[in-house]
């Protein structure tokens, strides 16, 4: 086959390929634009809900910001004058009520975003500190079932305190022992076995306590769980010694 009937060969295979190709545009044209319009639709969606979504963590920072910044501020001191355009709270409760407000307003405005799921979780402190205790354990349960294993951690581990501040020491026993058996970087092992052995110590458990405080001590003997629980031990051996 000579060079001439190549390049005709070539060139109506191509000639025909193409032909082919505009015929089905032709004849798919109403789909192809219609599949074209889907696509630039969701990808015009996508950087919206991009622009939006920033936009409002750039907001919900700034609000959780601010109740932060209220959560902190020092209680005034009895005698000592308040500096002009101070705001300043009397009680720890007071100081609590006021920003709890503020962090529950960023979480209901901004709850998808990082900094309104972490109000969530002040809100629930700071009812605490209220003494409002059915609306924090209200809130720090809605927190203790997010799936942000961290920051439920966190939730749990408040939780505990709570319970066992006001009497309910086998519920707060049976949160600790759920964040012993799945630590996080927030509440790791040992901050969990330690809360639990002071817990049973506080009950005049003190054998319980001891147990804990000598296999952590085991475990982690350099870390400061294993060191604190080590300096626990010594004083719980030394509080059980008989006095001469």
């Amino acid at each position: 086959m000579d060079q001439q009937t190549r390049a005709a060969l070539k060139k109506d295979k191509f000639v025909t390929t193409t032909t082919h190709g505009l015929e089905w545009a032709s004849e798919n044209r109403q789909s192809l634009i219609a599949n074209g319009g889907i696509l630039l639709a969701i990808i015009l969606i996508a950087v919206v809900s991009v622009v939006v979504y920033n936009s409002r963590s750039e907001a919900a920072s700034v609000a959780f910001g601010a109740a932060m910044q209220t959560y902190q501020t020092p209680l005034a001191q009895s005698g000592e004058p308040v500096p002009p355009g101070m705001t300043t709270y009397s009680t720890a409760a007071e100081r609590g009520k006021a920003a709890n407000a503020l962090f529950l307003a960023v979480a209901n405005k901004y709850g998808m975003t990082p900094d309104g799921r972490n109000a969530l979780y002040f809100a629930g402190l700071t009812y605490v500190v209220a003494g409002q205790n059915q609306q924090a354990e209200d809130t720090l349960k809605k927190v203790a079932g997010s799936w942000d294993s961290s920051l439920a951690a966190l939730a749990k581990f408040a939780l505990a305190q709570l319970y066992h501040n006001t009497g309910r020491d086998p519920e707060a026993i049976d949160l600790y022992n759920q964040l012993s058996a799945k630590p996080t970087a927030t509440v790791p092992y040992g901050l969990a076995q330690l809360q639990l052995a002071d817990l049973y110590q506080s009950e005049g458990k003190a054998d319980a306590a001891k147990n804990i405080y000598a296999s952590l001590k085991d475990k982690d003997p350099k870390g400061a769980a294993g060191l604190t629980a080590a300096e626990k031990l010594d004083s719980a051996q030394a509080t059980s010694l008989p006095r001469q």
